[in-house]
């Protein structure tokens, strides 16, 4: 199959394996072979007119150890372009790229061997194996095909790694693939061709983006200096290493822990503090530059300060250039501290009456849930925040056609504050607002609605739910359309016991956030549904929340909870939902929401991205836990229409911690050994919702 789709990198993998076997580099160094002259490329090659060293030089290593990392890189690399960019493109960028590294590294040390620079003059005598720059070359066109905010990370990758490499480590092989990284970049979208994506130009980065690439560049510069400290090599600035510069290191990875994480925070007072950290070494870097200009011996300690120097300025450069995106207070927070403008349970309902809604709108109203308003104050988004996220429930609330501007109003003052935004169970509508934005999606679960205009519970697709109406008939059970909060304490009581036995049974935590229970089910805006036998004992409840159309009136109304008794009328549920169809009807409503079951969704889609089916095995893991998939085969006995509900979010470094933030809303109270216990033990099939 690799071979059929990839038989460009099949066969130069394929023929660097065969010329290491039949050389015997694959276990003994080629640079130690006497041959090693009339087959390795470099300046001398080039200069006594070996001409073909840059072809035979590729399919060997240098040793051993080099052969691994050699052949993955390829295999990724050019892999990944001949996938994307097809076989004969990928070869000609991987040839070129490759000759334009020989041929520049060379070019550079014949220009500057003779200038007293003891790393030219003694570079110039190296040769080098291997096909790596073509290799990068082929990452650098693979950056073109990438969307956003992707592209930019990778290109901003490339330029890291072979300008630290440069650096610090200062060998052929770095200056080779400097050259071919600088080349091939700018000409990527040329390389890529009809391949490329995104439009053309510059490569924006929003206030996010400059935020991780500070911190990152703060803890690389770092790790570096560490690494280069305990391993010296000879750099261009020369030799590093030195006991001398242990202290200062040291110094420095102590702040660098303080301050990386506000730095990607996006906090005033990190940026402050990096910048004067870099503008110190800058300096120490600058007094050491005199001496190395005018021929000094440098020694090793003051080789890695000049090198570590080239970093900070370009780390002091990025922090200055950026410095708008860095403004977030110390404390996190948006809303009226960021001063946006901050809203209650009071004003959402206040909105949602005056503008109307989507069938998750009224659990905005819940008292767990904070509240971001829109500058115009015409919007209110519910959201709550965990672990560094603040998870948007459900639709904005606001005039019709505000989605967008909602949306990104929420999006800035997240960034302000320094938060991770993301939009959970939102309808497409929205989901298409987001994405004009450049954010991503993934469905995550399924609105099932129950239209109610001439709606007749008829035929065999009715016959579960009129035979558990009938046999409810038959045994006395009724049906009771009540106010809870209005309800006698003893059918209170009652209802509360049901719920706790649910919970109590099942040995596992009760769901939040888009899952109500008892106290949500005491909202006087709540209708709820009893099934009571002809002694008064209640045997099921749901409940019912109100969804308002744009004329400030209720339409319909969405299913919350549904918990029967363990000993009681089996078919409860279908009863207490086909009841409150019928009721609902009989009122006026134009539908009925049975609400959308997470993780959850009608068929397979056998060509989903990689987070759909991430979500599906998920689904399959959680199923004998919570059972979403069995309540969402349970709603289609009420044979609704399904709408798609999306999580939203910017892209997908952001997923970890939106998986770590949804956890933390839905199961706000449960310790690390009961998720552990969740993962390892399989229940029985919940009752209820």
């Amino acid at each position: 199959m690799l071979r059929r789709r990839l038989p460009f990198t099949t066969g130069v993998l394929v023929a660097i394996i065969v010329t290491g076997i039949a050389t015997g580099t694959l276990w003994d160094a080629a640079e130690d072979r006497t041959w090693f002259d009339h087959i390795g490329y470099g300046l001398p090659a080039l200069a006594d007119g070996r001409w073909w060293t840059p072809v035979t030089g590729s399919f060997l290593a240098l040793t051993p150890l080099f052969y691994l990392p050699v052949l993955l890189s390829f295999a990724v690399f050019a892999g990944s372009a001949e996938w994307r960019l097809g076989t004969g493109r990928t070869a000609a960028i991987c040839g070129l790229g490759q000759l334009a590294g020989v041929l520049g590294a060379a070019l550079t040390l014949l220009a500057f061997r003779d200038t007293g620079w003891p790393w030219a003059h003694q570079l110039a005598t190296h040769l080098d194996v291997g096909f790596s720059a073509g290799a990068l070359a082929c990452a650098a066109a693979v950056s073109a095909t990438v969307r956003s905010p992707w592209r930019l990370r990778l290109r901003a990758g490339l330029w890291v790694y072979v300008g630290v490499s440069f650096l610090f480590l200062g060998g052929l092989a770095d200056l080779e693939h400097l050259w071919a990284v600088a080349i091939a970049l700018p000409l990527s979208r040329r390389l890529a061709g009809g391949h490329r994506v995104g439009p053309p130009g510059r490569v924006r980065a929003g206030r996010r983006e400059w935020r991780l690439f500070a911190a990152t560049g703060l803890a690389l510069i770092a790790v570096a200096e560490l690494v280069l400290w305990l391993f010296p090599a000879d750099s261009p600035l020369g030799t590093t290493g030195g006991e001398d510069t242990g202290w200062g290191i040291a110094v420095n990875i102590a702040l660098v822990a303080l301050l990386a994480n506000g730095l990607r925070n996006g906090r005033r007072v990190a940026w402050w503090g990096a910048t004067t950290l870099a503008s110190i070494n800058v300096l120490a870097g600058a007094l050491a530059v005199p001496g190395f200009a005018f021929g000094q011996e440098t020694t090793a300690e003051k080789a890695l300060t000049m090198t570590g120097s080239v970093l900070w300025t370009a780390e002091l450069a990025l922090l200055v250039l950026t410095r708008w995106a860095f403004r977030a207070p110390l404390r996190r927070g948006f809303g009226v501290a960021a001063g946006i403008g901050g809203a209650d349970a009071a004003v959402t309902r206040d909105l949602l009456r005056r503008h109307g809604g989507g069938t998750l709108s009224w659990m905005a109203t819940w008292p767990d849930n904070a509240h971001f308003r829109t500058p115009d104050g015409q919007s209110v988004l519910a959201y709550r925040r965990h672990a560094g996220v603040a998870v948007g429930l459900g639709d904005p609330i606001g005039p019709a056609g505000s989605p967008a501007g909602a949306v990104r109003a929420f999006t800035a003052a997240c960034e302000h504050a320094g938060v991770v935004p993301c939009l959970f169970s939102v309808t497409r509508p929205v989901a298409d607002a987001a994405a004009q934005l450049g954010w991503s999606r993934v469905q995550i679960a399924e609105d099932t609605l129950v239209d109610l205009e001439g709606l007749e519970l008829r035929g065999r697709k009715w016959q579960n739910v009129r035979s558990a109406l009938n046999r409810a008939t038959k045994e006395g059970m009724s049906y009771r359309h009540v106010v809870l909060a209005d309800e006698p304490w003893g059918v209170r009581s009652q209802v509360r016991a049901i719920c706790d036995e649910w919970v109590g049974d099942k040995g596992m935590p009760e769901m939040g956030f888009t899952l109500g229970g008892m106290e949500e089910a005491l909202d006087p805006a709540t209708r709820v549904g009893l099934a009571v036998d002809a002694d008064g004992s209640v045997h099921g409840v749901t409940s019912w929340l109100p969804v308002h159309g744009p004329d400030g009136e209720v339409h319909g109304w969405t299913l919350d909870l549904m918990r029967r008794r363990s000993e009681g009328f089996r078919p409860a549920m279908e009863f207490l939902i086909g009841s409150a169809i019928l009721a609902f009807q009989a009122d006026g409503m134009r539908f009925v929401s049975l609400s959308g079951a997470p993780l959850a969704r009608s068929g397979s889609d056998t060509e989903a991205a990689p987070v759909e089916r991430l979500l599906d095995v998920l689904s399959r893991e959680l199923e004998p836990v919570y059972g979403f998939r069995s309540l969402h085969s349970f709603k289609a006995k009420f044979n609704p229409r399904h709408e798609p509900m999306y999580l939203a979010y910017r892209d997908e470094g952001d997923l970890p911690r939106i998986g770590m933030a949804l956890t933390r809303a839905y199961l706000p109270d449960t310790n690390l050994h009961t998720l552990l216990k969740l993962a390892t033990t399989h229940t029985d099939r919940p009752g209820g919702r």
